[in-house]
């Protein structure tokens, strides 16, 4: 009998076991490419990238996992950026070629980018091996950097490194995976596309997000007449939080029935709670909770928000998928052309300037007012979450091309 294609994920942030943070994305293809008949192993790093602390990988429960899981040791680091992120990744670039070096008989190797030093690591393994290689683009860095450090002539010097270190590893793919078709074609500005390109959102399993929602229904409880606006996300430099708690102070002079459930936690959390106190806004910080539980939030509400600064890199977000899910109205303020025009061609929402409190106080104002267009906006967001967004359905691309690979290869 011959033995099933072997196929090795490296992902940095995954959650895995019973973790609360983390990203789904490789996990899921890994469950799925397991279930089509294929052997995977599933290489991340022993630190939590999303809670900054190391693994205790003694006593660490993978068995609710269907692939394998091999994890390399990645030294700490205590903030996103940091000098010490830069070096923890290098140490696993190091370490990821060691791996490779070790363990080589994969017929395919699909990998993460970022972190881009790590991936051109893998990158460069899978070329000495002649392993076909396969890059995600989940990010773009060091474009994500410039948000926080954008000084003429010093961010250039800075962050030559990580374009440097992407345009490498670009070059090395045989296929590119993009979680938008911005992030699809970014490999394709410094090399010829002479490969396979695919777009697949990041989405979400939507058999999951509603049973989560059926499952702790009874724990959200929401006053008769209450109309809920919802954040699901990261508090970071890149969410335009603040200006979301302002406008939503505006709003509720009009509609004192307003109330803002921000879903999420990261570093800027003080400063958004110092907008709240400041503005007497009627909103809560709920924190962290569990995928299932936000969902039953997200079903609660009445208006979801992608709030997002002006200069944000992000073209279509995790929290997408989960937005559209819920079946609400869309209010988004990311100025991503690509998608501020599916916002608009498809029909879920409105988009708004971002930084603009009247100007979303105002968008805010007319869809409370409006509860058939809602509905009506609501409805279509279901059934783009079914159609583009369902992982089940939506990650069979993956799968199919991962299979033409390495029928490629096997010629």
């Amino acid at each position: 009998m011959s033995r099933k294609p072997r196929i090795a994920i490296f992902s940095a942030d995954a959650k895995l076991g019973h973790e609360v943070k983390g990203a789904t994305r490789y996990t899921f293809l890994a469950t799925l490419l397991v279930e089509r008949g294929f052997e995977v192993d599933f290489i991340t790093s022993g630190f939590q990238h999303w809670e900054k602390r190391q693994r205790d990988l003694a006593t660490f429960d993978t068995s609710m996992h269907a692939f394998n899981v091999k994890f390399i040791a990645e030294p700490s680091y205590p903030a996103n950026m940091c000098p010490q992120r830069i070096w923890a990744h290098h140490v696993m670039a190091k370490r990821v070629t060691a791996y490779f070096d070790a363990d080589h008989d994969y017929d395919l190797i699909y990998c993460q980018i970022p972190p881009n030093d790590v991936t051109l690591a893998v990158g460069r393994s899978a070329k000495r091996y002649g392993i076909p290689f396969v890059v995600d683009v989940n990010d773009l860095w060091p474009e994500a950097f410039r948000i926080a450090l954008d000084v003429p002539v010093l961010s250039d010097i800075a962050f030559a490194p990580f374009e440097r270190q992407a345009r490498r590893a670009y070059a090395l793919a045989d296929a590119v995976v993009g979680t938008s078709d911005e992030y699809a074609a970014r490999p394709f500005r410094d090399r010829a596309e002479d490969i396979p390109k695919l777009v697949v959102y990041v989405g979400n399993d939507l058999e999951e997000f509603d049973a989560g929602a059926a499952e702790n229904v009874g724990s959200v409880e929401k006053p008769e007449g209450e109309v809920w606006v919802a954040y699901a996300g990261n508090i970071s430099a890149l969410y335009d939080l603040e200006t979301l708690v302002e406008a939503v102070a505006i709003a509720a002079k009009a509609h004192p029935e307003l109330r803002l459930k921000i879903l999420g936690d990261g570093p800027e959390r003080a400063s958004v709670d110092g907008a709240v106190e400041r503005t007497g806004a009627p909103a809560e910080l709920l924190g962290y909770m569990p995928y299932r539980a936000m969902a039953a939030w997200l079903k609660a509400s009445d208006i979801v928000v992608n709030s997002l600064v002006a200069n944000a890199p992000q073209s279509v977000p995790t929290k997408i998928g989960d937005y559209l899910a819920s079946g609400r109205p869309m209010i988004n303020t990311s100025m991503n052309a690509e998608f501020r025009e599916k916002v608009v061609r498809d029909g879920f929402g409105v988009n708004v300037v971002p930084g603009d409190a009247e100007g979303l106080a105002r968008v805010i104002c007319k869809l409370v007012e409006d509860e058939t267009g809602r509905a009506r906006m609501g409805r279509v967001a279901r059934e783009l979450a079914a159609a583009q967004f369902d992982r089940p359905h939506s990650y069979e691309a993956t799968v199919d091309l991962i299979r033409s690979l390495i029928a490629e290869r096997s010629k």
